[in-house]
């Protein structure tokens, strides 16, 4: 059976998929981290440590893409794997209120819970990443990356303002009633949001030729660790995979400096570092938006190129990085809201194109390894956040240590993501050389079938 392409309505149901899982991550990540450190008075350590494992867990990624390539059906992988994150998130909650009266026995449950949230993270989203890549036409690929991270933020600010609300008088009740309403409904939301998709809209597909063979199980089955290994050999595969390792490492090493900077360089209250953080959310978003929407609405060979894309949003990221480095030497007469502002338009420009090249790159290649291909990208991923955020402060501390000024810290360190940004546009630009990945130079032409549009060549598949 070959499946029709997505529409528009079937693109934005599949987001809901990720809105699902901002809010169960969103509750795990900030409310509980907030919880533990004031008012159970725990060390800030424990929930960095926890949200690192969670992260590290999503190592496993590639294996839960093998998986859904070798069983062919991804709506059971995303299933079981919101399924898992939502106890997860739910054992979370009781985690923590237990640490108020056993705090060894409150770890350990966290730990497992944490561990939960890392492994659903991981098996859901790589396999909707899948389902999006194999089911969305090349010319909506930005647009789909877009709607699909738009969603995600969506469950984040959605579910950070009712939960808001709904703790306020606080009480470990409270949390636990929250957590589970949370989890219970993130899971029903993902439920409605794959119900169908991937049975609905099939063709006929042309038998297989008689000299096809017909029974390989281990041809058509093999071992993970060859799969993986036939993965990494593909040279389009293992460059973008240390794309995105780079560029995620040097997108996700400011996430814990820039409010400090803030406050330390231009005497920034905590109320005025937290909204400098709005902005730098609202820069991606716009950053997102114009370029979802300029490489799907207008594309051709300029605006249509995902290369160029990541390229620009690599090379614009670096000079705002830069700038940041540079403007800490004219506090507090450098503009730093415009500055971050752009940090965040760049990002937002890098991260849209690099999510629609995962969904062009997903299926170059060998056959039957799109979960592989994109349990290895999100893998390279997770690693890079876990490490980035951690580096980029310990960073700052070093430096502040052997130099003993703060703003020479910070600007070191902003010249070094910088510099990690430019590296990332370098091994962009010599991703797309295949004729397997030609889809990330330009929006290729399209052929109409009745009512649908496949791309050219998809009639011979």
């Amino acid at each position: 059976m070959i499946p029709s392409p997505l529409g528009w309505l079937g693109i934005v149901r599949l987001g809901l998929v990720q809105t699902a899982l901002g809010a169960v991550v969103v509750l795990t990540t900030s409310t509980l981290n907030r919880v533990m450190v004031v008012e159970l008075q725990l060390a800030a350590l424990l929930p960095g440590l926890l949200v690192a494992l969670h992260y590290a867990v999503q190592i496993t990624r590639p294996r839960w893409g093998y998986g859904s390539d070798m069983g062919g059906r991804r709506t059971p992988w995303i299933v079981g794997g919101m399924a898992v994150l939502s106890l997860g998130g739910f054992l979370a909650a009781l985690a923590t209120v237990w640490m108020g009266t056993n705090l060894a026995a409150g770890i350990a449950l966290a730990t497992l819970a944490f561990v939960m949230i890392g492994t659903g993270v991981g098996a859901a989203g790589t396999s909707l990443l899948v389902l999006l890549a194999k089911r969305v036409i090349p010319e909506r690929r930005s647009a789909a990356a877009t709607i699909v991270w738009v969603m995600m933020l969506v469950g984040f600010i959605v579910t950070a303002g009712l939960a808001g609300h709904f703790l306020d008088p606080f009480s470990s009740e409270r949390l636990v009633t929250v957590a589970g309403a949370v989890s219970a409904c993130a899971l029903l939301i993902a439920l409605f949001a794959v119900w169908g998709v991937e049975d609905a809209g099939t063709a006929h597909a042309a038998p297989a030729p008689i000299s096809q063979p017909q029974n390989e199980p281990s041809a058509a089955k093999p071992p993970f660790a060859k799969a993986l290994a036939e993965i990494w050999a593909e040279p389009d595969a293992r460059n973008f995979t240390v794309f995105i390792f780079v560029s995620m490492l040097a997108y996700s090493a400011q996430d814990l400096i820039l409010e400090p900077f803030a406050g330390t360089v231009f005497a920034y209250t905590p109320g005025e570092s937290t909204k400098l953080a709005s902005v730098q959310h609202g820069g991606v978003l716009i950053g997102m938006v114009l370029i979802g929407t300029l490489a799907t609405a207008v594309g051709g060979r300029w605006f249509g190129s995902l290369r160029g894309w990541m390229v620009f949003g690599c090379a614009a990221s670096a000079a705002a990085l830069l700038a940041l480095a540079i403007g800490g030497h004219a506090a507090p007469d450098w503009p730093l809201r415009a500055s971050v502002l752009l940090l965040g338009f760049a990002n937002g420009a890098f991260a849209v194109a690099a999510i629609g090249s995962m969904m062009a790159l997903a299926g170059a290649g060998r056959e039957k390894r799109e979960g592989v291909r994109m349990g290895l990208w999100g893998a390279a991923q997770a690693i890079a956040f876990g490490l980035g955020g951690f580096l980029g402060a310990a960073s700052v501390d070093l430096m502040r240590f052997l130099t003993g000024d703060a703003l020479t810290a910070y600007s070191t360190v902003f010249a070094c993501e910088a510099f990690l940004f430019l590296a990332a546009a370098y091994f962009a630009l010599g991703l797309g050389q295949s004729r397997a990945s030609r889809g990330l130079n330009a929006a290729p032409r399209v052929l109409a079938i009745g009512e649908n549009m496949l791309p050219a060549g998809a009639r011979d598949r």
